[in-house]
């Protein structure tokens, strides 16, 4: 299988994340600070929440859209990946996708799911579309341009580098691994939700975080 290494940053006074690979083979983990222990937990909750990434992209209708505007109010979850990922990548979201399917309707249609392509040289808007559309048509997909996405997902400490094209043909692609979760009450992240979450894990949290709450 072709190995792609997905790169989470050190995270400031929130926690502190470590490196992560795409088919699986985890690196050390060190510690985090986070609320009530370590990152050892599927779902963190952080000492600290972090402003929403300022981003204005494209999204799958080939649309603008302002993620802090469009979100504001709503609970919100958001994650920095790519469709050419073979594993983290497609189970992340579509045990995300599980988890929403088992709340009320008004709470689904109040939720957003925003995924930022790390990848946006082959994750067109097209591209976002069909492979959305396969977990859940009600995600929503952004691109553009692929410094803008960076600085966004370095605002809120997930590390992302450009892909890059081996010898071989394959394409490396490097981001964070995990899901920032933010409540609606103050449109702040409160959350994250690491690799290892599950959608039991998710199907657990999220009726307490679209209120707001602590998981």
């Amino acid at each position: 299988m072709r190995r792609r290494t997905l790169l989470a940053s050190a995270l400031t006074a929130a926690a502190a994340l470590s490196l992560t690979a795409c088919n699986g083979d985890d690196q050390d983990k060190p510690a985090a600070e986070v609320s009530g222990g370590t990152a050892a937990k599927p779902i963190v909750t952080l000492d600290n929440p972090m402003a929403k990434p300022d981003l204005v992209l494209t999204d799958t209708a080939g649309k603008k859209y302002d993620l802090v505007k469009e979100t504001k109010g709503h609970p919100t979850l958001i994650y920095f990946g790519y469709t050419n990922c073979p594993d983290v990548c497609p189970l992340t979201m579509a045990n995300i996708a599980v988890a929403v399917k088992q709340l009320p309707k008004a709470e689904q249609k109040d939720l957003r799911v925003v995924f930022v392509t790390s990848d946006p040289e082959r994750d067109t808007p097209a591209t976002l579309k069909k492979w959305l559309g396969g977990i859940n048509k009600d995600f929503t997909g952004l691109t553009g341009k692929f410094d803008t996405i960076q600085a966004g997902a370095r605002s809120v400490n997930i590390g992302i580098e450009k892909p890059v094209k081996k010898k071989n043909g394959d394409v490396v692609s490097t981001h964070g691994a995990q899901v920032l979760l933010s409540s609606p009450k103050d449109n702040k992240i409160h959350w994250m939700g690491m690799q290892e979450a599950t959608s039991d894990n998710y199907t657990k949290a999220l009726p307490k975080i679209v209120k707001g709450q602590n998981p």
